[in-house]
């Protein structure tokens, strides 16, 4: 039998994914539900869900018949599946199971997509607080593929602001990206003050006072 009884701890895990459960619901929007199971012997039921409205349920509600088939399958991610609600909504799913430090099972992280719901409304989901196709905000990012991919990426994407922005006198836009590349602790990193010198064409010596100097800024704050 998977099912056993949690410990303290066991919850502490399980809360501490209650914000993935979140952020998931949050990215793939309205349609999707996102739940946390508890695989508490006593209680086996939902502790975390979002969007709840797709299948009617709400936290407390038990497990389900088909959670408990992943479970014994013994695979800690199952293979993406399709299901039906009572109402008749299709649903692509797939579940994961959540392990303690034992390895025992202790929840289940699920997830399950409308795919009934309207396209244009599904598309639109995923697309939060885009009003119109003439004001699109996009944020950059760049997938790095190692450390000094990212920090190349991350001194050239400051530059490129503080360089544009007019209130900054010249004089001053070299420290200014300095401290903005100290506010992300790009300077934590091996070698990362050599990289910024390099980009921003001052020398090392140079990093080193501005650092200095905002160190000893943040010291007496």
């Amino acid at each position: 039998m998977l099912l056993r009884k949690l410990t303290p701890s066991d919850y502490h895990i399980l809360h501490a994914i209650e914000n993935i459960v979140d952020g998931i619901a949050a990215m793939r929007g309205e349609h999707t539900e996102v739940l946390l199971h508890s695989l508490d012997i006593r209680h086996p039921s939902i502790i975390k869900i979002v969007n709840g409205h797709i299948t009617g349920r709400e936290v407390g509600a038990p497990i389900t018949n088909l959670a408990l088939v992943k479970l014994n399958e013994g695979k800690d991610i199952s293979d993406a599946y399709i299901t039906k609600c009572p109402d008749g909504k299709t649903l692509h799913s797939i579940t994961t199971i959540i392990r303690n430090h034992l390895q025992h099972p202790i929840g289940m992280l699920c997830v399950n997509t409308n795919l009934d719901a309207p396209f244009q409304s599904m598309i639109q989901s995923f697309l939060p607080n885009i009003t119109s196709h003439c004001d699109q905000s996009f944020t950059a990012e760049t997938f790095a593929r190692n450390n000094d991919e990212m920090m190349h990426s991350a001194i050239e994407s400051i530059r490129l602001q503080i360089m544009g922005d007019n209130s900054i006198p010249p004089s001053k836009k070299s420290r200014e990206i300095v401290t903005r590349l100290n506010e992300m602790n790009i300077f934590d990193l091996k070698d990362s003050a050599q990289i910024a010198a390099q980009g921003l064409n001052i020398s090392i010596h140079t990093i080193y006072r501005y650092l200095r100097e905002l160190r000893h800024h943040e010291a007496l704050h």
